[in-house]
């Protein structure tokens, strides 16, 4: 019999045609949200010059944040603490701000403020920046490349998160294929084996988000993960109280696992069954919500706008992708290991998957308006970069599941077989049993080895024709066996692109913080500093990035020039050479040279240098970062 792949149907078009229309009117309209927490503010700013040395730093923040005892450092130009390593709460209403105090007679110089928090959503973020007493000066602090939540640790803890979904996904999916789809399924060895492997996953996965959380968002060496104190500490915190609780829910979950594969397999009495599985359908769907639950209470969706519902669409999201992915996983092992699995159970997850489709499509289109927000938040971020990625992933998987789909309405009605195959199986049934006679009409000792080597390729080779025989009379179980594992490949990448999504700055954050950034920008008033930015490429190697220019006061008379120069990923650049020119050309005044004196890393500082006066002056930045690449930059800032 020939056959052939089924081809897409008008729906499915229809389908990813309406999910883009939603996408295009939410986005659209849109309003503003916060995610990941991000320093709004300080006293003193960054860059400052103060004349005396004040009692305490303050920082603001753009949301709640979790801070530790040592969460702010003050550190003086040899490196020494300045402050006294008591941190001060200092909110008040919706202004998030936390201060130190620093010690009584500080000398003058510039000094480093390293700070470190853990955000609303369980997400790691710190940062740092310098003020100086009196004048700048030079100074010896190193702060570390590494991002927070990153190394060893961040790779570990990045791993067990997916373990954890991976977990979730094939111990609630698979329970719920054999309740809904395949109650006979509850008896088969390689479906008990992979339900239990989920569960063992998830567990293992949660043990090694406790131990490996306090390093995570503290020290981020992998040492710490043992430290009792450090344990207790993250007990203490949302992130603790939610592993904790989804620990406790899985040893409801194991006792669910135990009834499903022990009593409810060995019920014979159908009312008795149905009953059970009742009782199972209902208890395992309020401990999978649960657990599903703990995800909800401490990532994105407790933060930002409309936690009240983003919590619950969160969890239906996650119990949607866990029904198709996880039942996608058990139906994989039963068509290669179960071939007795029913065409009816087949059928039944295809609707089930048809379901949670729809359900990922309404939660994601509402999870994308509230973690992206506009168009140009969904191509200009990384967060909504790897939301397309998602999406374009999605539309894959859906298009796999459509084909799968069409091979399980061709399962229902299979073809007669035709005369030929009835014949040829007819052979191979006669040639197995002779083999047998001839066996068994010879003694163990007449055997001899080669006699037994024979007949040994005889029945390997009649195992072989039998397995053949059967692939071939049922090419419709084949076709579906093929799409269902490149359907769940796909699911795997797919499910690593959205552990990476749930960790990332949401798009909505990136895209104020860039835009309260440019506000700061070249149209500067008296006493108000003049802030740019300016991305330069000098062609070599290390030679991109972005030169951030302070000159305050942004004023006539004497300023403060402060350059910081940055990768493309927002981390110091440590460059040979950078100088600076202002010139009014409406005046014909300048180029007047400034060289600024390296302070750290990717940091330059002159003091005093001199606006003559008010007007659009050019600032032109010359960035050398080899012997031979180098550029200049201008950029024009209207100084009063």
């Amino acid at each position: 019999m020939t056959t052939t792949a089924p081809r897409l149907g008008n729906a499915l078009a229809r389908l990813l045609i309406l999910a883009a229309a939603l996408l295009g009117t939410l986005l659209a309209g849109a309003a503003p949200a916060s995610a990941h927490a991000a320093l709004t503010g300080s006293d003193p700013k960054d860059g400052a010059v103060v004349a005396t040395a004040p009692k305490e730093v303050n920082l603001t923040f753009s949301e709640q944040v979790a801070m530790s005892a040592d969460a702010i450092r003050v550190l003086d130009p040899a490196g020494r603490r300045a402050d006294t390593g008591e941190i001060r709460d200092l909110c008040s209403g919706s202004v998030v701000r936390y201060g130190v105090e620093l010690r009584a007679g500080l000398p003058d110089g510039t000094y480093t403020v390293a700070w470190q928090a853990v955000s609303s959503d369980s997400h790691p973020v710190a940062g740092a920046f310098t003020f100086s007493i009196g004048s700048p000066s030079t100074t010896s602090v190193a702060l570390p490349d590494e991002a927070p939540g990153g190394g060893l640790v961040g790779a570990l803890y990045g791993v067990a998160r997916y373990l954890s979904y991976a977990g979730f996904a094939v111990l609630v999916g698979g329970g719920a294929f054999v309740l809904a789809c395949w109650p006979g399924g509850a008896s088969v060895r390689a479906v008990q084996q992979t339900v239990v492997r989920g569960w063992l996953t998830l567990t293992g996965a949660t043990l090694a988000l406790l131990l490996l959380r306090s390093p995570y968002t503290g020290s981020g060496k992998l040492s710490d993960a043992f430290d009792l104190a450090g344990l207790k500490a993250v007990l203490e915190t949302k992130t603790g109280a939610a592993l904790t609780s989804r620990l406790l829910l899985l040893g409801a979950a194991a006792l669910f696992v135990a009834v499903l594969f022990g009593a409810y397999a060995r019920r014979t009495d159908p009312k008795e069954k149905k009953d059970l599985a009742f009782g199972l359908g209902l208890g395992g769907t309020v401990v999978a919500a649960g657990i599903a639950g703990t995800w909800a209470l401490a990532e994105h969706a407790s933060t930002g706008i409309q936690p009240g519902v983003a919590m619950p669409v969160d969890i239906l999201h996650l119990l949607a992708v866990a029904a198709w992915l996880g039942g996608l996983t058990v139906l994989l092992v039963a068509l290669y290991r179960a071939p007795s699995v029913e065409r009816s159970a087949v059928e039944r997850f295809s609707k089930v998957a048809f379901g949670s489709v729809a359900v990922l499509a309404a939660t994601g289109l509402y999870q994308s308006w509230r973690q992206v927000g506009s168009w140009s938040a969904l191509t200009g971020t990384r967060y909504g970069q790897l939301l397309l990625v998602k999406i374009g992933l999605m539309a894959v998987l859906i298009g796999i599941a459509w084909i799968s789909r069409r091979w399980t309405r061709r399962l229902a009605d299979p073809a007669p077989r035709d005369a030929d195959a009835d014949a040829d199986e007819t052979d191979l049934a006669d040639e197995e049993p002779v083999a047998s006679e001839a066996e068994a009409s010879e003694t163990p000792e007449a055997v001899d080895p080669a006699r037994a080597a024979q007949l040994a390729r005889q029945r390997a080779a009649v195992a072989t024709a039998t397995r053949k025989r059967e692939r071939d009379a049922d090419p419709e179980r084949a076709g579906l066996r093929r799409s269902v594992l490149t359907e769940a490949a796909v699911a795997v990448v797919l499910l690593a692109v959205t552990t990476v999504l749930t960790s990332t700055e949401p798009g909505r954050t990136e895209e104020e913080a860039g835009r309260s950034t440019s506000a700061a920008g070249p149209a500067a008033v008296p006493d108000r500093p003049v802030d740019i930015r300016l991305p330069f490429d000098t062609g070599g190697v290390d030679g991109k990035g972005v030169v951030r220019l302070s000159l305050d006061p942004g004023r006539t008379g004497a300023n403060a020039l402060h350059i910081f120069v940055e990768r493309p990923n927002g981390k110091p650049l440590d460059v040979p050479e950078i100088k600076v020119a202002l010139t009014l050309e409406a005046k014909d005044v300048g180029p007047l040279p400034v060289a600024p004196d390296r302070i750290q890393t990717g940091h330059w500082s002159a003091s005093g240098v001199q606006i003559p006066m008010p007007g659009d002056w050019k600032i032109q930045v010359t960035v050398r970062t080899s012997d031979i690449d180098q550029t200049t930059i201008d950029k024009n800032v209207k100084i009063g």
